[in-house]
């Protein structure tokens, strides 16, 4: 799995960085989902390796500008684009006025289904691989935190222990290898459980909208493989970045280290700062997690 930064700048857009924008793309099947999708993002996805055709999940954090703004333009793109295939948005109350409102008054429209859900805290979705599911943050608007659980993967099946049982190949080792139970010709019944080795844990991940500390934070990240959160600001302006549901560097580098979380990906950073700033950024990350990275613009990270 990989998450890929198409803008990773907080508030608006700056010549060192787009606003905000995290796809979701699994390995094997190329399938991406999108958190958040700020002015630009559309753009920012032609200049990545990422294909228009697989992305068909869209989750919003929230409804401030420099995470939406580029909805409609995307949705409307893939349109022209002849992509066909379903779509999904998922997002705060709110999210299917401002898509609908957006695409009527231009006169926009897609051809293909378009579907908007509003969410609550506590909602979760599970596709058979991925559970996902959003937690309250703390911002001046409606904002969730989304994570991401893979389901743990069964173990391999021993079939070398099988044929010395004498249980035939057949058909029904598809049943065996996902732990059901198989009746025999001769009347045994086999368990497929007992023929799997250990499973292999899914990977967990926190993505965080805008948020200033939060006790939810903790259940949210915990014990994640890689925690991505926003530190708009430096820890010495943490009375701004709070007053305005912001967090800053220590205080994310803090819920990691509570949280028990393997991994962080600090972004959302304000436009004043700098590549020359960035490093600083990430030390004052480091002296509380030192496993701490810096998401970039067009940054892929494997999960």
């Amino acid at each position: 799995m990989h998450l890929t930064f198409l803008g990773t700048g907080g508030g608006a857009p700056s010549l060192q960085r787009n606003v905000t924008s995290i796809a979701f793309t699994r390995a094997l099947s190329g399938e991406t989902w999108l958190f958040d999708c700020g002015e630009g993002t559309q753009l920012q996805f032609m200049r990545s390796s990422l294909k228009p055709g697989k992305l068909d999940k869209i989750f919003i954090t929230h409804l401030h500008g420099d995470h939406i703004f580029g909805l409609p333009g995307l949705l409307t793109s893939r349109s022209m684009a002849g992509l066909t295939s379903p779509m999904t948005v998922y997002g705060p109350r709110g999210l299917k006025t401002f898509v609908e409102t957006a695409l009527s008054i231009s006169g926009s429209y897609t051809d293909y289904p378009l579907n908007i859900v509003e969410i609550e805290a506590g909602w979760t979705l599970d596709d058979g691989e991925f559970r996902i599911s959003a937690w309250p943050l703390s911002h001046p608007v409606e904002c969730f935190g989304y994570r991401i659980e893979q389901h743990d993967k069964p173990g391999l099946l021993d079939a070398e222990r099988l044929k010395a049982e004498g249980v035939p190949r057949g058909p029904w080792f598809q049943q065996l290898k996902q732990g059901e139970c198989v009746t025999l010709e001769d009347g045994r019944v086999i368990n497929g459980a007992d023929y799997l080795g250990s499973a292999t844990p899914g990977k967990k991940l926190a993505i965080f909208g805008d948020t200033a500390p939060t006790e939810v934070a903790l259940q949210l990240a915990a014990d994640v493989d890689l925690m991505v959160h926003e530190t708009t600001l430096e820890a010495a302006m943490m009375e701004k970045a709070n007053g305005r549901g912001h967090s800053t560097t220590l205080q994310a580098a803090e819920v990691a280290k509570r949280a028990g979380a393997k991994r962080m990906i600090a972004t959302h950073f304000s436009s004043r700062y700098l590549a020359k700033d960035m490093s600083r950024l990430l030390a004052e990350c480091q002296t509380i997690f030192p496993r701490t990275e810096l998401a970039s613009d067009l940054a892929v990270f494997t999960v």
